[in-house]
């Protein structure tokens, strides 16, 4: 299936709005913990020693209320996480844990996804990224999970659907690691097609390639689960051969992305072989991608990414990229790659549902 895509180093400039705030930094998850506030403090660096700082619009977050939250999570694990608001280190699960601050943190990292979805449907910025911690993408509906409290994605989407009326809603999860959460939030709706390639079998052990949704679901949910040391090729061909065809015929109305940097080559959490120039690759995609089918409208989200080095590098790559300062250009998507036997058994699998 053939869907449109600008000519190879295409530039065209966009209006890029950053979210970040500060108080983000003050979710502590302790000394020596991968998910740190130095993840924040490296990207922010990159921008000001780059001089992007100039050349993207700041977004001041709000704080996600309550009613927000708990479209996609329950009342009384909401307040679970607000129990811990001043309290000293309180451990949700072995990997996950708060400190004072952290639920205010964790509530504007989820109203800074709704802040970006807000500035980009009211065409007040092209583009949004939000960098915000914690991240969100594991967080159950009523559980804290894989260093995530709330699932800020999945609010994003909800809210997306409540507040604008959206019925098609694609989120792209290119986390090194499954977004468990994500997918079982809408894995009978057909209203959020959820769209992931992670290393696997890893943490946190799902994404296998016939979880396609249930009920209403079905079909809606598509995994690409990759196996360690792929790279740039392969993730482009990934989303050449399997998101790009899918994407043209479920035509979504905005497009998220949960844009996790842990499959960077050297971090310390993953096994994949992934450049800045692959990231950038795929930030360019995504947004030709919401450019052809929704009037442009892409969020992002920080999710993982642990290698500080990867970071800084990695979202200086995107960042160009989506404000047309960079010209990318896509390689060997049609060339064969380790990816090809996956690639092959996802559409097997998805063929019942989409075309190729």
């Amino acid at each position: 299936m053939c869907y449109y895509l600008l000519e190879e180093g295409a530039n065209i400039m966009k209006k890029l709005g950053i979210v970040f705030d500060n108080l983000y930094l003050q979710h502590d998850n302790g000394m020596g913990h991968p998910e740190s506030p130095e993840r924040l403090l490296a990207i922010y660096d990159m921008l000001t020693t780059t001089g992007l700082i100039k050349e993207v619009t700041r977004i001041n977050p709000r704080d996600a209320t309550q009613e927000e939250i708990c479209l996609v999570h329950d009342p009384d694990y909401f307040n679970l996480i607000k129990s811990t608001r001043g309290r000293p280190r309180i451990f949700l699960d072995p990997d996950t844990s708060t400190s004072p601050l952290s639920f205010d943190a964790a509530l504007r990292a989820a109203g800074g996804m709704l802040s970006g979805i807000d500035s980009v449907v009211k065409k007040e910025v092209d583009i949004a990224f939000a960098l915000v911690r914690p991240p969100g993408h594991h967080a159950e509906r009523n559980r804290a999970m894989g260093f995530c409290l709330f699932n800020n994605i999945a609010v994003g989407a909800a809210y997306s659907i409540n507040s604008y009326g959206f019925k098609r809603i694609l989120i792209v999860d290119w986390d090194l690691h499954h977004g468990n959460g994500t997918q079982n939030m809408f894995y009978t709706s057909p209203n959020v097609l959820y769209f992931s390639l992670h290393q696997y079998p890893y943490y946190p052990g799902t994404g296998g390639i016939n979880e396609v949704g249930a009920k209403e679901g079905t079909g809606y949910n598509v995994n690409v689960p990759l196996p360690a040391g792929m790279g740039d090729k392969e993730y482009i061909k990934v989303f050449f051969e399997i998101l790009g065809p899918i994407a043209q015929q479920y035509r979504p109305e905005i497009i998220l992305v949960s844009a996790g940097f842990d499959p960077y080559f050297d971090d310390p959490l993953g096994g994949m072989q992934v450049t800045p120039s692959g990231f950038a690759q795929m930030g360019r995609f995504l947004k030709e991608l919401a450019e052809s089918l929704c009037d442009g409208r892409l969020v992002l989200i920080l999710e993982g990414g642990y290698n500080l080095e990867g970071l800084w590098h990695s979202t200086r790559a995107v960042i160009e990229e989506l404000i047309g300062k960079r010209k990318t250009v896509y390689e060997n998507k049609n060339n064969i790659t380790k990816a090809d036997v996956v690639v092959e058994q996802v559409k097997k699998v998805q063929s019942q549902f989409w075309r190729f």
